[in-house]
Protein backbone atom coordinates (compact mmCIF):
# COMPACT_ATOMS: atom_id res chain seq x y z
CA UNK A 1 0.00 0.00 0.00
CA UNK A 2 1.81 3.10 -1.25
CA UNK A 3 -0.01 6.42 -0.92
CA UNK A 4 3.09 8.17 -2.22
CA UNK A 5 3.91 11.36 -4.08
CA UNK A 6 3.17 9.79 -7.48
CA UNK A 7 -0.34 8.73 -6.41
CA UNK A 8 -0.86 12.26 -5.02
CA UNK A 9 0.26 13.71 -8.36
CA UNK A 10 -2.30 11.46 -10.08
CA UNK A 11 -5.02 12.66 -7.68
CA UNK A 12 -4.09 16.33 -8.19
CA UNK A 13 -4.21 15.87 -11.96
CA UNK A 14 -7.68 14.27 -11.72
CA UNK A 15 -8.98 16.95 -9.34
CA UNK A 16 -7.68 19.72 -11.60
CA UNK A 17 -9.58 18.20 -14.52
CA UNK A 18 -12.85 17.84 -12.61
CA UNK A 19 -13.00 20.51 -9.88
CA UNK A 20 -11.20 23.58 -11.23
CA UNK A 21 -13.59 26.53 -11.30
CA UNK A 22 -16.20 24.67 -9.27
CA UNK A 23 -17.79 26.09 -6.14
CA UNK A 24 -18.00 24.47 -2.72
CA UNK A 25 -21.68 23.81 -2.14
CA UNK A 26 -21.59 21.78 1.11
CA UNK A 27 -19.04 21.02 3.82
CA UNK A 28 -19.49 18.06 6.14
CA UNK A 29 -17.31 16.45 8.79
CA UNK A 30 -18.67 12.90 9.30
CA UNK A 31 -15.60 11.81 11.29
CA UNK A 32 -13.30 13.76 13.59
CA UNK A 33 -10.44 13.65 11.04
CA UNK A 34 -12.47 13.62 7.83
CA UNK A 35 -14.16 16.13 5.53
CA UNK A 36 -16.51 15.68 2.60
CA UNK A 37 -16.76 18.69 0.29
CA UNK A 38 -19.60 18.82 -2.22
CA UNK A 39 -18.38 20.83 -5.20
CA UNK A 40 -20.73 22.08 -7.86
CA UNK A 41 -19.60 22.85 -11.39
CA UNK A 42 -21.42 23.65 -14.59
CA UNK A 43 -20.59 20.42 -16.38
CA UNK A 44 -22.44 17.74 -14.38
CA UNK A 45 -23.88 16.72 -11.05
CA UNK A 46 -21.97 17.83 -7.93
CA UNK A 47 -18.75 16.00 -7.04
CA UNK A 48 -18.06 14.73 -3.55
CA UNK A 49 -14.45 15.08 -2.44
CA UNK A 50 -13.37 13.02 0.56
CA UNK A 51 -10.41 14.32 2.55
CA UNK A 52 -9.27 12.17 5.46
CA UNK A 53 -6.41 12.95 7.85
CA UNK A 54 -6.87 9.71 9.78
CA UNK A 55 -3.47 8.63 11.11
CA UNK A 56 -3.93 5.03 9.99
CA UNK A 57 -5.68 5.74 6.69
CA UNK A 58 -5.12 9.23 5.19
CA UNK A 59 -7.04 9.60 1.95
CA UNK A 60 -8.13 12.05 -0.74
CA UNK A 61 -10.37 11.03 -3.64
CA UNK A 62 -13.69 11.68 -5.38
CA UNK A 63 -16.55 9.50 -4.24
CA UNK A 64 -20.25 8.99 -4.85
CA UNK A 65 -20.94 7.48 -1.43
CA UNK A 66 -22.66 9.39 1.34
CA UNK A 67 -21.88 9.28 5.03
CA UNK A 68 -24.09 10.21 7.97
CA UNK A 69 -23.13 13.44 9.70
CA UNK A 70 -23.29 14.29 13.41
CA UNK A 71 -26.30 16.28 14.63
CA UNK A 72 -24.00 19.13 15.66
CA UNK A 73 -21.20 20.06 13.28
CA UNK A 74 -17.69 20.16 14.83
CA UNK A 75 -15.98 23.53 15.29
CA UNK A 76 -13.58 23.09 12.36
CA UNK A 77 -16.48 22.24 10.05
CA UNK A 78 -18.40 25.33 11.22
CA UNK A 79 -15.32 27.51 10.61
CA UNK A 80 -14.96 26.23 7.05
CA UNK A 81 -18.66 26.77 6.39
CA UNK A 82 -18.33 30.34 7.60
CA UNK A 83 -15.42 31.16 5.28
CA UNK A 84 -15.74 28.80 2.35
CA UNK A 85 -19.47 28.55 1.63
CA UNK A 86 -19.73 29.09 -2.15
CA UNK A 87 -15.94 29.51 -2.42
CA UNK A 88 -14.55 28.95 -5.91
CA UNK A 89 -11.60 26.65 -6.56
CA UNK A 90 -8.89 28.64 -8.33
CA UNK A 91 -6.10 26.09 -8.27
CA UNK A 92 -5.17 22.63 -7.01
CA UNK A 93 -1.46 21.97 -6.69
CA UNK A 94 1.19 19.71 -5.21
CA UNK A 95 4.49 21.18 -3.98
CA UNK A 96 7.20 19.14 -5.69
CA UNK A 97 6.39 15.49 -5.16
CA UNK A 98 5.34 16.00 -1.54
CA UNK A 99 2.35 14.12 -0.14
CA UNK A 100 0.45 17.40 0.08
CA UNK A 101 -2.54 18.79 -1.85
CA UNK A 102 -3.03 22.57 -1.80
CA UNK A 103 -6.45 24.02 -2.70
CA UNK A 104 -6.44 27.74 -3.56
CA UNK A 105 -9.92 29.13 -2.91
CA UNK A 106 -11.62 32.46 -3.65
CA UNK A 107 -14.55 33.70 -1.57
CA UNK A 108 -16.33 36.86 -0.42
CA UNK A 109 -15.91 38.06 3.15
CA UNK A 110 -18.57 39.70 5.35
CA UNK A 111 -18.07 43.01 3.54
CA UNK A 112 -18.33 41.45 0.10
CA UNK A 113 -14.64 41.78 -0.67
CA UNK A 114 -12.83 39.02 -2.54
CA UNK A 115 -10.49 37.01 -0.35
CA UNK A 116 -8.08 34.15 -0.97
CA UNK A 117 -7.83 31.17 1.34
CA UNK A 118 -5.87 27.91 1.22
CA UNK A 119 -7.08 24.48 2.33
CA UNK A 120 -4.13 22.10 2.62
CA UNK A 121 -4.29 18.37 3.23
CA UNK A 122 -1.09 16.61 4.27
CA UNK A 123 -1.23 12.85 3.69
CA UNK A 124 1.69 11.77 5.85
CA UNK A 125 0.62 8.85 8.01
CA UNK A 126 0.43 9.77 11.68
CA UNK A 127 1.40 13.36 10.79
CA UNK A 128 -1.59 13.77 8.44
CA UNK A 129 -3.61 16.95 8.83
CA UNK A 130 -6.05 19.30 7.12
CA UNK A 131 -4.93 22.91 7.57
CA UNK A 132 -6.86 26.11 6.75
CA UNK A 133 -4.75 29.19 5.96
CA UNK A 134 -5.29 32.81 4.90
CA UNK A 135 -3.77 34.49 1.85
CA UNK A 136 -0.53 35.15 3.76
CA UNK A 137 -0.24 31.43 4.62
CA UNK A 138 -0.97 32.03 8.28
CA UNK A 139 -2.87 29.19 9.90
CA UNK A 140 -6.49 30.00 10.73
CA UNK A 141 -7.15 26.53 12.17
CA UNK A 142 -6.60 22.84 11.49
CA UNK A 143 -8.54 19.62 11.94
CA UNK A 144 -5.76 18.51 14.33
CA UNK A 145 -4.01 21.10 16.47
CA UNK A 146 -0.34 20.34 17.10
CA UNK A 147 1.62 22.15 19.83
CA UNK A 148 5.26 21.92 20.86
CA UNK A 149 4.47 19.18 23.36
CA UNK A 150 3.34 17.01 20.42
CA UNK A 151 5.92 18.10 17.83
CA UNK A 152 9.16 20.00 18.26
CA UNK A 153 9.46 20.43 14.49
CA UNK A 154 6.36 22.48 13.74
CA UNK A 155 3.38 23.91 15.60
CA UNK A 156 0.06 23.76 13.80
CA UNK A 157 -1.95 26.35 15.72
CA UNK A 158 -4.03 29.41 14.79
CA UNK A 159 -1.80 32.40 14.04
CA UNK A 160 1.33 30.38 13.23
CA UNK A 161 2.99 30.54 9.79
CA UNK A 162 2.41 27.52 7.61
CA UNK A 163 5.48 25.77 6.22
CA UNK A 164 6.44 22.29 5.10
CA UNK A 165 8.79 20.81 7.71
CA UNK A 166 12.05 19.39 6.40
CA UNK A 167 12.75 16.63 8.90
CA UNK A 168 15.49 15.10 6.76
CA UNK A 169 17.46 16.14 3.68
CA UNK A 170 15.60 14.80 0.66
CA UNK A 171 15.87 15.64 -3.01
CA UNK A 172 12.97 16.44 -5.33
CA UNK A 173 13.04 13.65 -7.95
CA UNK A 174 11.34 15.98 -10.45
CA UNK A 175 14.40 18.25 -10.50
CA UNK A 176 17.17 15.84 -9.46
CA UNK A 177 20.22 15.83 -11.70
CA UNK A 178 22.38 12.88 -12.62
CA UNK A 179 25.49 13.88 -10.68
CA UNK A 180 23.58 14.39 -7.41
CA UNK A 181 21.94 11.00 -7.82
CA UNK A 182 25.22 9.20 -8.48
CA UNK A 183 27.28 11.08 -5.88
CA UNK A 184 24.80 11.13 -2.99
CA UNK A 185 21.99 8.58 -3.32
CA UNK A 186 24.23 5.81 -4.63
CA UNK A 187 26.90 6.40 -2.03
CA UNK A 188 24.78 5.45 0.95
CA UNK A 189 25.83 2.30 2.86
CA UNK A 190 22.36 0.74 2.83
CA UNK A 191 20.21 -1.45 0.55
CA UNK A 192 19.61 0.14 -2.84
CA UNK A 193 15.83 0.47 -2.55
CA UNK A 194 16.14 2.05 0.92
CA UNK A 195 18.76 4.49 -0.34
CA UNK A 196 16.29 5.60 -3.04
CA UNK A 197 13.18 6.11 -0.91
CA UNK A 198 15.05 7.72 2.00
CA UNK A 199 16.76 10.19 -0.35
CA UNK A 200 13.94 11.22 -2.69
CA UNK A 201 10.74 13.03 -1.76
CA UNK A 202 7.49 11.23 -2.57
CA UNK A 203 9.13 7.92 -3.49
CA UNK A 204 7.76 4.98 -1.52
CA UNK A 205 9.48 1.63 -0.88
CA UNK A 206 7.15 0.16 -3.53
CA UNK A 207 8.29 2.61 -6.21
CA UNK A 208 11.93 2.21 -5.13
CA UNK A 209 11.62 -1.56 -5.64
CA UNK A 210 9.91 -0.95 -8.98
CA UNK A 211 12.78 1.25 -10.15
CA UNK A 212 15.29 -1.45 -9.19
CA UNK A 213 13.20 -4.04 -11.06
CA UNK A 214 13.06 -1.88 -14.19
CA UNK A 215 16.83 -1.43 -14.04
CA UNK A 216 17.32 -5.20 -13.48
CA UNK A 217 19.06 -4.54 -10.15
CA UNK A 218 18.70 -6.38 -6.85
CA UNK A 219 16.84 -4.05 -4.46
CA UNK A 220 18.69 -5.57 -1.47
CA UNK A 221 22.09 -4.85 -3.00
CA UNK A 222 24.18 -2.22 -1.19
CA UNK A 223 23.75 1.16 -2.93
CA UNK A 224 27.46 1.90 -2.52
CA UNK A 225 28.37 -1.24 -4.46
CA UNK A 226 26.38 -0.28 -7.58
CA UNK A 227 28.73 0.51 -10.44
CA UNK A 228 28.61 3.71 -12.46
CA UNK A 229 27.04 2.09 -15.52
CA UNK A 230 24.33 0.37 -13.49
CA UNK A 231 23.75 3.58 -11.49
CA UNK A 232 23.34 5.56 -14.70
CA UNK A 233 20.86 2.99 -16.03
CA UNK A 234 18.89 3.29 -12.77
CA UNK A 235 18.86 7.09 -13.05
CA UNK A 236 17.54 6.88 -16.63
CA UNK A 237 14.64 4.75 -15.37
CA UNK A 238 13.95 7.34 -12.67
CA UNK A 239 14.02 10.09 -15.31
CA UNK A 240 11.51 8.23 -17.50
CA UNK A 241 9.23 7.70 -14.51
CA UNK A 242 9.39 11.42 -13.61
CA UNK A 243 8.62 12.33 -17.24
CA UNK A 244 5.45 10.26 -16.96
CA UNK A 245 4.54 12.20 -13.80
CA UNK A 246 5.24 15.57 -15.41
CA UNK A 247 3.25 14.67 -18.51
CA UNK A 248 0.44 13.16 -16.38
CA UNK A 249 0.80 9.74 -18.01
CA UNK A 250 -0.68 7.80 -15.13
CA UNK A 251 -1.94 4.22 -15.16
CA UNK A 252 -3.89 3.68 -11.93
CA UNK A 253 -4.14 -0.04 -11.16
CA UNK A 254 -4.63 -2.55 -8.37
CA UNK A 255 -2.39 -5.58 -8.06
CA UNK A 256 -4.35 -8.63 -6.92
CA UNK A 257 -3.45 -12.19 -6.06
CA UNK A 258 -6.25 -14.74 -6.25
CA UNK A 259 -8.81 -11.96 -6.03
CA UNK A 260 -7.33 -10.28 -2.95
CA UNK A 261 -5.85 -6.76 -3.33
CA UNK A 262 -2.11 -6.65 -2.67
CA UNK A 263 -0.99 -3.19 -3.80
CA UNK A 264 -2.10 -0.17 -5.79
CA UNK A 265 -0.11 2.35 -7.79
CA UNK A 266 -0.44 5.06 -10.42
CA UNK A 267 2.28 3.48 -12.57
CA UNK A 268 2.54 0.02 -14.05
CA UNK A 269 4.29 -2.32 -11.61
CA UNK A 270 6.56 -4.74 -13.43
CA UNK A 271 7.86 -6.14 -10.12
CA UNK A 272 4.59 -8.11 -9.65
CA UNK A 273 4.96 -10.54 -12.53
CA UNK A 274 2.83 -13.38 -11.20
CA UNK A 275 -0.05 -11.20 -10.07
CA UNK A 276 -3.16 -9.88 -11.78
CA UNK A 277 -3.15 -6.18 -12.72
CA UNK A 278 -6.57 -4.51 -12.74
CA UNK A 279 -6.42 -1.10 -14.48
CA UNK A 280 -8.73 1.83 -13.68
CA UNK A 281 -9.65 4.94 -15.65
CA UNK A 282 -9.80 7.01 -12.47
CA UNK A 283 -7.41 7.12 -9.51
CA UNK A 284 -10.39 7.90 -7.26
CA UNK A 285 -12.18 4.74 -8.42
CA UNK A 286 -8.98 2.77 -7.82
CA UNK A 287 -8.56 4.08 -4.27
CA UNK A 288 -12.19 3.63 -3.35
CA UNK A 289 -12.23 0.06 -4.66
CA UNK A 290 -8.95 -0.86 -2.99
CA UNK A 291 -9.80 0.52 0.43
CA UNK A 292 -13.38 -0.76 0.32
CA UNK A 293 -12.03 -4.30 -0.24
CA UNK A 294 -9.29 -3.90 2.36
CA UNK A 295 -11.73 -2.46 4.89
CA UNK A 296 -14.23 -5.27 4.28
CA UNK A 297 -11.56 -7.94 4.80
CA UNK A 298 -10.29 -6.16 7.90
CA UNK A 299 -13.81 -5.91 9.32
CA UNK A 300 -14.48 -9.62 8.73
CA UNK A 301 -11.16 -10.50 10.37
CA UNK A 302 -12.03 -8.39 13.42
CA UNK A 303 -15.52 -9.88 13.67
CA UNK A 304 -14.10 -13.39 13.43
CA UNK A 305 -11.57 -12.83 16.24
CA UNK A 306 -13.83 -14.43 18.88
CA UNK A 307 -14.53 -17.45 16.68
CA UNK A 308 -10.81 -17.84 15.98
CA UNK A 309 -10.06 -17.83 19.70
CA UNK A 310 -12.77 -20.42 20.40
CA UNK A 311 -11.47 -22.60 17.56
CA UNK A 312 -7.86 -22.28 18.64
CA UNK A 313 -8.71 -23.25 22.23
CA UNK A 314 -10.82 -26.19 21.07
CA UNK A 315 -8.10 -27.45 18.72
CA UNK A 316 -5.45 -27.15 21.44
CA UNK A 317 -7.68 -29.01 23.89
CA UNK A 318 -8.51 -31.80 21.43
CA UNK A 319 -4.85 -32.08 20.35
CA UNK A 320 -3.69 -32.59 23.95
CA UNK A 321 -6.44 -35.14 24.50
CA UNK A 322 -5.47 -36.93 21.28
CA UNK A 323 -1.78 -37.08 22.24
CA UNK A 324 -2.65 -38.46 25.69
CA UNK A 325 -4.96 -41.10 24.20
CA UNK A 326 -2.26 -42.18 21.73
CA UNK A 327 0.21 -42.54 24.60
CA UNK A 328 -2.27 -44.64 26.58
CA UNK A 329 -2.99 -46.69 23.46
CA UNK A 330 0.71 -47.36 22.99
CA UNK A 331 0.90 -48.67 26.55
CA UNK A 332 -1.63 -51.39 25.62
CA UNK A 333 0.71 -52.82 22.96
CA UNK A 334 2.27 -55.18 25.56
CA UNK A 335 -1.07 -56.92 26.20
CA UNK A 336 -0.23 -59.84 23.89
CA UNK A 337 3.02 -60.40 25.82
CA UNK A 338 1.04 -60.97 29.03
CA UNK A 339 -1.24 -63.41 27.22
CA UNK A 340 1.80 -65.41 26.07
CA UNK A 341 3.23 -65.35 29.61
CA UNK A 342 -0.01 -66.79 30.96
CA UNK A 343 -0.12 -69.50 28.31
CA UNK A 344 3.55 -70.51 28.83
CA UNK A 345 3.17 -70.65 32.61
CA UNK A 346 0.07 -72.83 32.15
CA UNK A 347 2.02 -75.11 29.77
CA UNK A 348 5.36 -75.34 31.62
CA UNK A 349 4.65 -74.25 35.17
CA UNK A 350 4.03 -77.76 36.52
CA UNK A 351 7.78 -78.26 37.00
CA UNK A 352 8.38 -75.08 38.99
CA UNK A 353 9.65 -75.30 42.53
CA UNK A 354 7.72 -73.38 45.24
CA UNK A 355 8.97 -69.76 45.59
CA UNK A 356 10.47 -69.61 42.08
CA UNK A 357 11.05 -66.01 40.87
CA UNK A 358 11.16 -66.73 37.13
CA UNK A 359 10.36 -69.28 34.47
CA UNK A 360 12.57 -69.92 31.47
CA UNK A 361 10.65 -71.46 28.63
CA UNK A 362 10.65 -71.70 24.84
CA UNK A 363 8.03 -69.42 23.27
CA UNK A 364 6.29 -71.80 20.84
CA UNK A 365 5.16 -68.77 18.76
CA UNK A 366 8.74 -67.69 18.01
CA UNK A 367 10.82 -70.76 18.98
CA UNK A 368 12.96 -68.54 21.22
CA UNK A 369 13.62 -68.91 24.90
CA UNK A 370 12.20 -66.17 27.11
CA UNK A 371 12.35 -65.43 30.83
CA UNK A 372 9.01 -64.80 32.55
CA UNK A 373 9.06 -62.92 35.92
CA UNK A 374 7.04 -64.65 38.67
CA UNK A 375 5.63 -63.60 42.01
CA UNK A 376 7.29 -66.09 44.43
CA UNK A 377 4.40 -65.78 46.88
CA UNK A 378 1.94 -67.14 44.32
CA UNK A 379 1.47 -70.61 42.92
CA UNK A 380 2.23 -71.13 39.18
CA UNK A 381 -1.44 -71.17 38.17
CA UNK A 382 -2.07 -68.01 40.21
CA UNK A 383 0.80 -66.30 38.31
CA UNK A 384 -0.78 -67.42 35.04
CA UNK A 385 -4.15 -66.08 36.17
CA UNK A 386 -2.51 -62.77 37.12
CA UNK A 387 -1.04 -62.39 33.60
CA UNK A 388 -4.34 -63.31 31.93
CA UNK A 389 -6.10 -60.64 34.02
CA UNK A 390 -3.54 -58.02 32.93
CA UNK A 391 -4.02 -59.09 29.33
CA UNK A 392 -7.81 -58.84 29.51
CA UNK A 393 -7.64 -55.43 31.20
CA UNK A 394 -5.30 -54.01 28.54
CA UNK A 395 -7.42 -55.59 25.81
CA UNK A 396 -10.55 -53.84 27.10
CA UNK A 397 -8.57 -50.60 27.39
CA UNK A 398 -7.29 -50.99 23.83
CA UNK A 399 -10.78 -51.55 22.42
CA UNK A 400 -12.21 -48.55 24.28
CA UNK A 401 -9.27 -46.30 23.46
CA UNK A 402 -9.29 -47.25 19.77
CA UNK A 403 -12.81 -45.93 19.49
CA UNK A 404 -12.01 -42.81 21.54
CA UNK A 405 -8.89 -42.06 19.48
CA UNK A 406 -10.89 -42.27 16.27
CA UNK A 407 -13.61 -39.99 17.71
CA UNK A 408 -11.00 -37.43 18.81
CA UNK A 409 -9.28 -37.59 15.42
CA UNK A 410 -12.65 -36.95 13.74
CA UNK A 411 -13.27 -34.00 16.08
CA UNK A 412 -9.86 -32.54 15.21
CA UNK A 413 -10.52 -32.97 11.49
CA UNK A 414 -13.89 -31.29 11.94
CA UNK A 415 -12.36 -28.34 13.81
CA UNK A 416 -9.62 -27.97 11.21
CA UNK A 417 -12.26 -27.86 8.49
CA UNK A 418 -14.07 -25.05 10.34
CA UNK A 419 -10.78 -23.15 10.69
CA UNK A 420 -10.16 -23.53 6.93
CA UNK A 421 -13.68 -22.21 6.29
CA UNK A 422 -13.02 -19.28 8.62
CA UNK A 423 -9.92 -18.39 6.59
CA UNK A 424 -11.99 -17.95 3.41
CA UNK A 425 -14.96 -16.21 5.06
CA UNK A 426 -15.62 -12.93 3.27
CA UNK A 427 -19.09 -11.98 4.49
CA UNK A 428 -20.87 -11.75 7.83
CA UNK A 429 -23.27 -14.50 6.71
CA UNK A 430 -20.26 -16.82 6.41
CA UNK A 431 -19.44 -16.17 10.08
CA UNK A 432 -23.07 -16.79 11.05
CA UNK A 433 -22.98 -20.25 9.47
CA UNK A 434 -19.69 -21.12 11.18
CA UNK A 435 -20.97 -19.92 14.55
CA UNK A 436 -24.08 -22.05 14.10
CA UNK A 437 -21.94 -25.12 13.40
CA UNK A 438 -19.81 -24.50 16.49
CA UNK A 439 -22.97 -24.14 18.58
CA UNK A 440 -24.52 -27.35 17.23
CA UNK A 441 -21.42 -29.34 18.20
CA UNK A 442 -21.09 -27.83 21.67
CA UNK A 443 -18.04 -25.61 21.16
CA UNK A 444 -20.18 -22.53 21.81
CA UNK A 445 -22.95 -22.59 24.39
CA UNK A 446 -26.41 -22.18 22.95
CA UNK A 447 -28.22 -19.08 24.13
CA UNK A 448 -31.59 -19.08 25.81
CA UNK A 449 -34.42 -16.62 25.31
CA UNK A 450 -34.75 -16.02 29.04
CA UNK A 451 -38.37 -17.24 28.90
CA UNK A 452 -39.66 -20.38 30.54
CA UNK A 453 -42.32 -22.89 29.66
CA UNK A 454 -43.20 -24.36 33.01
CA UNK A 455 -39.86 -25.24 34.59
CA UNK A 456 -38.03 -25.51 31.27
CA UNK A 457 -35.84 -22.83 29.66
CA UNK A 458 -36.61 -22.07 26.03
CA UNK A 459 -33.69 -22.16 23.62
CA UNK A 460 -33.20 -19.24 21.28
CA UNK A 461 -34.30 -19.82 17.69
CA UNK A 462 -31.65 -21.26 15.40
CA UNK A 463 -29.97 -18.53 13.38
CA UNK A 464 -29.29 -19.47 9.80
CA UNK A 465 -27.01 -17.55 7.51
CA UNK A 466 -27.71 -16.51 3.92
CA UNK A 467 -24.22 -17.32 2.74
CA UNK A 468 -24.02 -18.87 -0.71
CA UNK A 469 -21.35 -21.08 -2.29
CA UNK A 470 -18.71 -19.49 -4.49
CA UNK A 471 -19.33 -19.73 -8.22
CA UNK A 472 -16.62 -19.77 -10.87
CA UNK A 473 -16.71 -20.45 -14.59
CA UNK A 474 -13.90 -22.40 -16.24
CA UNK A 475 -12.17 -21.21 -19.40
CA UNK A 476 -14.25 -23.78 -21.28
CA UNK A 477 -17.53 -22.45 -19.86
CA UNK A 478 -18.26 -25.05 -17.15
CA UNK A 479 -19.72 -23.85 -13.84
CA UNK A 480 -17.65 -24.66 -10.76
CA UNK A 481 -19.17 -24.35 -7.28
CA UNK A 482 -17.22 -24.20 -4.01
CA UNK A 483 -18.58 -24.65 -0.51
CA UNK A 484 -17.49 -22.00 1.99
CA UNK A 485 -18.32 -24.12 5.05
CA UNK A 486 -19.25 -27.68 5.98
CA UNK A 487 -23.00 -27.15 5.65
CA UNK A 488 -22.50 -25.81 2.13
CA UNK A 489 -20.13 -28.67 1.34
CA UNK A 490 -22.80 -31.22 2.27
CA UNK A 491 -25.51 -29.34 0.38
CA UNK A 492 -23.37 -29.02 -2.76
CA UNK A 493 -22.27 -32.65 -2.79
CA UNK A 494 -25.46 -34.44 -1.77
CA UNK A 495 -28.28 -32.10 -2.80
CA UNK A 496 -27.02 -29.94 -5.65
CA UNK A 497 -24.56 -32.15 -7.53
CA UNK A 498 -25.70 -34.97 -9.81
CA UNK A 499 -24.06 -38.36 -10.20
CA UNK A 500 -22.27 -37.40 -13.41
CA UNK A 501 -20.78 -34.19 -11.99
CA UNK A 502 -17.16 -34.12 -10.85
CA UNK A 503 -16.09 -33.71 -7.23
CA UNK A 504 -12.70 -32.29 -6.13
CA UNK A 505 -11.04 -32.02 -2.70
CA UNK A 506 -7.55 -31.51 -1.28
CA UNK A 507 -6.09 -34.88 -0.31
CA UNK A 508 -6.19 -35.68 3.43
CA UNK A 509 -6.42 -32.02 4.53
CA UNK A 510 -9.24 -29.64 5.39
CA UNK A 511 -10.77 -27.83 2.46
CA UNK A 512 -13.85 -27.02 0.43
CA UNK A 513 -15.86 -29.42 -1.70
CA UNK A 514 -15.54 -28.34 -5.34
CA UNK A 515 -18.26 -29.39 -7.79
CA UNK A 516 -17.96 -29.10 -11.56
CA UNK A 517 -21.30 -29.31 -13.34
CA UNK A 518 -20.55 -31.61 -16.24
CA UNK A 519 -24.01 -31.50 -17.82
CA UNK A 520 -23.58 -35.01 -19.12
CA UNK A 521 -20.54 -34.13 -21.23
CA UNK A 522 -16.88 -35.08 -20.93
CA UNK A 523 -14.81 -32.34 -19.27
CA UNK A 524 -11.80 -30.85 -21.09
CA UNK A 525 -8.40 -31.26 -19.41
CA UNK A 526 -8.19 -27.51 -18.78
CA UNK A 527 -11.40 -27.58 -16.72
CA UNK A 528 -10.03 -30.46 -14.61
CA UNK A 529 -6.85 -28.44 -14.01
CA UNK A 530 -8.76 -25.24 -13.09
CA UNK A 531 -11.12 -27.07 -10.71
CA UNK A 532 -8.10 -28.69 -9.02
CA UNK A 533 -6.46 -25.26 -8.62
CA UNK A 534 -9.63 -23.98 -6.94
CA UNK A 535 -9.70 -27.01 -4.61
CA UNK A 536 -6.04 -26.34 -3.75
CA UNK A 537 -6.63 -22.64 -3.08
CA UNK A 538 -9.73 -23.20 -0.97
CA UNK A 539 -7.98 -25.59 1.39
CA UNK A 540 -5.90 -25.27 4.53
CA UNK A 541 -2.77 -25.54 2.33
CA UNK A 542 -3.58 -22.45 0.24
CA UNK A 543 -0.23 -20.87 1.19
CA UNK A 544 1.69 -23.74 -0.38
CA UNK A 545 2.74 -23.66 -4.03
CA UNK A 546 1.36 -27.12 -4.87
CA UNK A 547 -1.33 -29.30 -3.30
CA UNK A 548 -2.33 -32.89 -4.09
CA UNK A 549 -5.98 -33.08 -5.14
CA UNK A 550 -8.34 -36.07 -5.25
CA UNK A 551 -11.14 -36.00 -7.80
CA UNK A 552 -13.88 -38.42 -8.76
CA UNK A 553 -17.43 -38.56 -10.07
CA UNK A 554 -19.93 -37.36 -7.49
CA UNK A 555 -21.67 -40.77 -7.52
CA UNK A 556 -18.56 -42.27 -5.89
CA UNK A 557 -18.74 -39.93 -2.88
CA UNK A 558 -20.70 -41.25 0.12
CA UNK A 559 -21.76 -39.83 3.48
CA UNK A 560 -21.04 -42.28 6.35
CA UNK A 561 -23.78 -42.77 8.92
CA UNK A 562 -23.35 -40.24 11.73
CA UNK A 563 -20.62 -38.39 9.84
CA UNK A 564 -19.98 -34.79 10.76
CA UNK A 565 -20.82 -32.01 8.27
CA UNK A 566 -18.47 -32.00 5.32
CA UNK A 567 -17.10 -35.49 6.10
CA UNK A 568 -17.31 -37.98 3.21
CA UNK A 569 -15.73 -41.22 2.08
CA UNK A 570 -14.77 -42.41 -1.41
CA UNK A 571 -12.82 -45.42 -2.62
CA UNK A 572 -12.50 -44.74 -6.35
CA UNK A 573 -10.66 -41.60 -7.35
CA UNK A 574 -7.94 -39.99 -9.43
CA UNK A 575 -5.28 -37.62 -8.11
CA UNK A 576 -3.25 -34.71 -9.46
CA UNK A 577 -0.92 -32.05 -8.07
CA UNK A 578 -2.32 -28.56 -8.58
CA UNK A 579 -1.12 -25.00 -8.08
CA UNK A 580 -2.84 -22.72 -5.56
CA UNK A 581 -2.79 -19.86 -8.08
CA UNK A 582 -6.36 -19.24 -9.29
CA UNK A 583 -5.64 -16.13 -11.34
CA UNK A 584 -7.42 -16.16 -14.68
CA UNK A 585 -10.42 -18.19 -13.47
CA UNK A 586 -13.54 -16.05 -13.72
CA UNK A 587 -15.65 -15.67 -10.59
CA UNK A 588 -19.37 -14.97 -10.87
CA UNK A 589 -20.48 -12.52 -8.19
Amino acid sequence: MAFDGIVIANIVNELRQTLMGGRINKIAQPEKDELILTIKGSARDPYKLLLSADASLPLAYLTENNKSNPMTAPNFCMLLRKHLASARILDISQPGLERIINFKLEHLDELGDVRIKFLIIELMGKHSNIIFCDEDMKIIDSIKRVNLFVSSVREVLPGRDYFIPETRKKYDPLTLDQNTFLETVLQKPMPLSKAIYTSLTGISPLIANELCCRASLDASLSAASVGEAAGLHLFRNLERLMEDVKEARFTPNIVTLNGSPVEFASVTLSCYKNHEIQPYDSVSAMLEKYYAKKTALSRIHQKSADLRKILSNAIDRESKKYDLQLKQLKDTEKRDKFKVYGELITAYGYGLEPGAKELKAVNYYTDKEITIPLDPTLAPMENAKHYFEKYNKLKRTYEALSELVQDTADDLTHLESIRAALDIASEEDDLTDLKRELMEYGYIKKKYTGKKQGNMKVKAKKVTGKSKPLHYVSSDGYSIYIGKNNFQNDALTFKFAEGGDWWFHAKKIAGSHVIVKAGGSELPDRTFEEAARLAAYYSSARDAEKVEIDYTLKKNVKKPNGGKPGFVVYYTNYSMVASTDISGIEQIK
